[in-house]
């Protein structure tokens, strides 16, 4: 697959202005680093602990691929039935919208109480928990919405409802799903740095914000914020490229 050098250099660029930005902001309002950090005091923190960073942030990242797996599939799942079933729809989503309407940051603490040093399955489940909800509503509005004609016409035809669903229903949903995908991706790296940030024996990314938090070292904990973020456009552009895999006719390139 052929990448436009336009698709590379554009972001550069973008994270090269924003970064001068923030360097002259700063500079500008003379504001202490417990205030805001500048990219010049950032860097060096990053130097300094780059094996921690290096190790937290692989600890981190599978943590957060592998709460948006479970959520992929519990999702797509909870999705089929709710869009091939309108009793089932009627009957599932108001207590989807109802766990996804509890602020997330309250239940991190039950699980933590509840798993007492289960740190890696606190993080794996609230990194799905707060990332399935927009997966399993898209899935079923694709679902839901499957014109009638094509049923009609396929089933006139004599065609299964298994073909329906394969051949047609299941390519429709694809841009609904990667679309809500992408959402999810940023939804369950906050579910993972919420757990590591308050699990008293965490590890991860969260774990090192936190310790930067406790001795006042703020050039740290922005470090850490800039390394999420690269995570998440990482995994974000992960996303992006399977789109383009297996719905690559429904991306639609502005001019």
């Amino acid at each position: 697959m052929k990448v436009h050098p336009r698709k590379i250099l554009a972001p550069l660029a973008g994270l090269l202005i924003v970064g001068l930005f923030w360097e002259w902001l700063v500079w500008y309002n003379q504001w202490p680093t417990y205030v805001m950090a500048a990219p010049s005091d950032v860097g060096p923190r990053f130097l300094d602990f780059y094996e921690l960073f290096a190790v937290y942030s692989w600890q981190t990242l599978w943590r957060t691929v592998a709460g948006l797996m479970i959520a992929i599939v519990v999702g797509t799942l909870f999705g089929m039935l709710m869009g091939l079933s309108r009793i089932l729809n009627d009957a599932l989503y108001p207590l989807l919208v109802g766990f996804n309407a509890v602020p997330k940051a309250t239940v991190v603490p039950i699980m933590a109480l509840l798993f007492v040093g289960q740190h890696d399955f606190n993080t794996i489940m609230i990194a799905f928990m707060i990332s399935f909800f927009p997966i399993s509503v898209s899935v079923a509005i694709g679902l839901s919405t499957l014109e009638p004609e094509y049923r009609d016409i396929l089933r006139s035809l004599g065609a299964s409802r298994f073909t329906i669903f394969w051949k047609i229903a299941l390519p429709k949903t694809l841009p609904e799903f990667f679309g809500a995908l992408k959402v999810a991706v940023t939804l369950a790296f906050i579910g993972t740095n919420l757990m590591e940030i308050v699990e008293p024996h965490g590890r991860g990314l969260g774990h090192l914000f936190q310790s930067g938090r406790i001795n006042s070292d703020y050039p740290l904990m922005f470090a850490v914020l800039i390394a999420l973020a690269l995570l998440g456009i990482a995994l974000y552009y992960v996303v992006v490229m399977l789109e383009r895999i297996f719905a690559g006719w429904a991306v639609r390139n502005p001019t």
